[in-house]
């Protein structure tokens, strides 16, 4: 018997092409599945590979400002991803980094969530989001601890519908297994490496590809290379674009948003690629090392399992860690790349980034679904 599928992501618009986008696309690439989100701007998108593409939807289509968002609707998501009526497909599979792998399923559908990482307002970020939000002190601040606190038992309960976790790195199994105690494999996600060509010769500039707010710690970037009066050039958008603009001195280049072809070449041509994040798995850390461009990043999160420090792996290194989110750590790591960097071989580094190209990801994935079928024969 042909099995139906449905594939449930939180969102679809044009500003929203980060590594679960990319994730998406790839399941859809094999597996014939039914789309749905909360909302869909996408399938209107002349420009997206979803273009005219039927893709259910639920109530939050048709509220206003969507298009931009649907964070800011953030109590009523778990009411919405409820609403989507899947009884009549035998698989689900989510896609999900807030509230997709909530939706309703019955005794009889299997259920695989590839989770990008647990719901950060509800849980790692929560008092950053308390701290920044205008919600976040007063009476409207004690109103929106009670929302996040009602959120955190709905994502655990919401945990228990779905019947394999997939995480998109070792330390989001970790997470997944300190919010919902449910173990999860682990498969990285898709990077596109043949689309950043090897390049040898590297110039004179370091850079950073982010958006530009507070916990991609980019400021604290800006403020190493003030005090390094290096070269850094900045590719990105966001809330902290005008905090950012006002520190930076005059050896740091700010280009704001650019198309992919310019982020290429500039992540090609870079001396190294910084990063100061704590990422649950950091796609571009593998695009800079698919150009042959050494890494410089904050030693946690997704990082440790993508990155090969040079001080520990000699020929086989791929960049330095450096230990603190501190301008002083972050100093001294760019000062001991400067030591180590003629022993970083970028032909190694292209090598090392094809472990996660989407042939990769595709074949385990698959196999990992063929897996659970076979754990739930009924579904034959």
């Amino acid at each position: 018997m042909s099995l139906k599928y449905a594939l449930v992501h939180e969102w679809l618009t044009p500003k929203a092409t980060g590594g679960s986008e990319l994730v998406v696309q790839e399941i859809l690439n094999h597996v014939d599945a039914d789309l749905y989100a909360l909302i869909d701007f996408e399938s209107s998108n002349s420009e997206s590979y979803l273009y005219k593409r039927q893709i259910g939807t639920t109530f939050l289509q048709h509220f206003p400002y969507a298009r931009n968002g649907v964070q800011k609707y953030l109590p009523l998501l778990p009411l919405a991803i409820e609403q989507l009526d899947l009884r009549q497909y035998d698989v689900i599979l989510s896609s999900s980094h807030a509230v997709a792998k909530g939706v309703l399923t019955t005794p009889d559908q299997l259920h695989i969530c590839y989770c990008h990482s647990p719901m950060r307002y509800a849980w790692d970020l929560t008092f950053d989001y308390l701290q920044q939000s205008k919600l976040g002190s007063g009476l409207p601040g004690w109103l929106t601890k009670h929302l996040l606190h009602q959120l955190r038992q709905w994502d655990v309960l919401s945990a228990n519908r779905v019947d394999y976790f997939i995480a998109n790195s070792q330390h989001t199994a970790r997470r997944i297994w300190r919010c919902y105690r449910r173990e999860a494999a682990v498969i990285y996600p898709p990077v596109n490496v043949e689309a950043f060509p090897l390049f040898l010769q590297k110039e004179n500039f370091y850079l950073t590809v982010s958006r530009l707010v507070s916990y991609k710690q980019v400021s604290l970037i800006v403020q190493a290379f003030n005090k390094l009066q290096l070269p850094l050039v900045i590719i990105g958008t966001g809330s902290e674009m005008e905090k950012i603009r006002q520190i930076a001195n005059s050896n740091i280049k700010i280009l704001g948003w650019q198309p992919d072809d310019v982020v290429k070449k500039y992540m090609a041509q870079a001396r190294a690629f910084v990063y100061a994040a704590c990422e649950d798995f950091g796609i571009a850390l593998v695009e800079a090392q698919a150009c042959g461009t050494p890494v410089i990043a904050y030693g946690a999160g997704g990082a440790l399992e993508t990155v090969q420090d040079v001080r520990s792996h000699k020929e086989q290194g791929t960049g330095i860690f450096f230990p603190e989110q501190t301008v002083a750590a972050l100093t001294e790591a760019v000062e001991k790349f400067e030591m180590y960097r003629n022993a970083i071989n970028p032909e190694y580094l292209r090598s090392h980034a094809t472990q996660f190209s989407p042939q990769v990801f595709a074949q385990r994935y698959l196999d990992f679904l063929n897996k659970c079928h076979k754990n739930r024969p009924y579904l034959e």
